[in-house]
């Protein structure tokens, strides 16, 4: 039940209170009373005439108490609503918040009350809340920049002495383990870069007609490749015509990463199935791919840095878990959405829907 029902109905029972509490003492005062005094004179003066009063209790119900309480539930509700009204307005900004939007500041009524008081709270936290945040991007932003120039360093230093010809197999083996680990390090630094730059508003997208059949097409070649060593199967089932407007270079990126999970996330000899078609005014892009799942406690969080899908073969798996939050960003940034849904031991299914050109068609120039 509602803040406004509740004070409505507690309202209107303390009136009732009251007025059957004022009933029963009129009812004293003018009925019992009364007749108590009348009754004492008839005995003593037998020759004066019983005054029959017309107040009863019935009467007094009908004429005063049920009137009453229909005006105090009627008056009580339009109290309640008006003075609810600046929390439903509060209510309604403070859904609007969310982590890109911390600076945005809540309504006031300007009435110096205890909602007032209450706005000006929450507008501090979420002041202090956006300053926190404002420093988690520069941090990651900064630290990220730092940790290039030392991995680029100690990368080309392995590759030369990879290079060496005066090495055992042994050193050899041990300088590529550490080579791989510097590159995985680099991707690393490379996607945090990327989500704290895109976080800050500082990644520009190129704005321009882009065939995404194309793009899918030339994912699947890609992904066949990366699928073939594990006997995973690539099928393109449906492939439509569909123009989008966008950053190339970025929807590239998102499908080699759908791609790319739907392979690493699979069993030997398993399946991945591709698909694009239109849906209204959207195109739907489909990744589904055989193999253990996800867990239905990880699917809300799958899209958060750093968040391993198939728990139980992270270890096993190459990737730093950003992926996801990276392809999350991009399909964001063209107006789309992504979803997922997955059933463990069969199917794991990504949905992604982009806001199509009108007519399907480029502009001409």
């Amino acid at each position: 039940m509602r803040i406004r029902a509740r004070l409505t109905l507690w309202f209107a029972g303390v009136l009732l209170v009251s007025l059957v509490a004022m009933a029963l003492i009129c009812y004293y005062e003018f009925v019992i009373e009364p007749r108590a005094v009348l009754a004492a004179k008839a005995k003593a003066m037998p020759e004066v005439a019983e005054i029959d009063l017309p107040m009863d209790v019935l009467e007094l119900l009908a004429w005063g108490v049920l009137p009453a309480l229909a005006l105090s539930l009627g008056g009580g509700w339009w109290l309640m609503r008006q003075v609810l009204r600046p929390v439903a307005a509060l209510t309604a900004a403070a859904e609007q918040i969310t982590e890109h939007r911390l600076r945005q500041e809540l309504p006031q009524s300007r009435n110096g009350d205890e909602l007032d008081r209450l706005t000006d709270v929450f507008n501090d936290m979420t002041e202090r809340l956006d300053g926190s945040f404002r420093r988690i991007r520069e941090f990651t932003l900064h630290a990220s920049h730092e940790l290039k120039m030392p991995l680029t360093v100690m990368h080309a230093e392995l590759e030369t002495w990879l290079m060496g010809r005066e090495l055992t197999a042994h050193d050899r083996l041990r300088i590529e383990s550490l080579l791989d680990e510097a590159q995985r390090l680099t991707k690393i630094v490379d996607g945090l870069t990327l989500l704290a730059k895109s976080d800050s508003g500082l990644v520009a997208l190129r704005r321009e007609p882009v065939r995404l059949d194309e793009l899918l097409r030339e994912a699947a070649e890609n992904a066949q490749s990366l699928a073939r060593p594990a006997g995973v199967t690539v099928a393109l089932k449906t492939c439509a015509s569909v123009m989008v407007t966008g950053d190339r270079h970025r929807l590239r990126q998102l499908l080699l990463i759908l791609c790319d999970n739907a392979v690493k996330y699979n069993l030997r000899g398993g399946s991945i199935t591709l698909e694009l078609g239109p849906m209204g005014d959207l195109a739907e892009i489909k990744v589904a791919n055989t193999g253990p799942g996800i867990p239905q406690e990880v699917l809300p969080k799958i899209f958060e840095p750093f968040i391993r899908g198939d728990a139980s073969h992270s270890q096993a798996i190459e990737g730093c878990g950003l992926g996801l939050s990276i392809a999350r960003w991009i399909v964001s940034a063209h107006g789309g959405t992504i979803q997922v849904s997955s059933e463990p031991g069969k199917l794991t299914v990504m949905v992604v829907r982009l806001p199509t050109l009108i007519g399907n068609e480029p502009p001409k120039l």
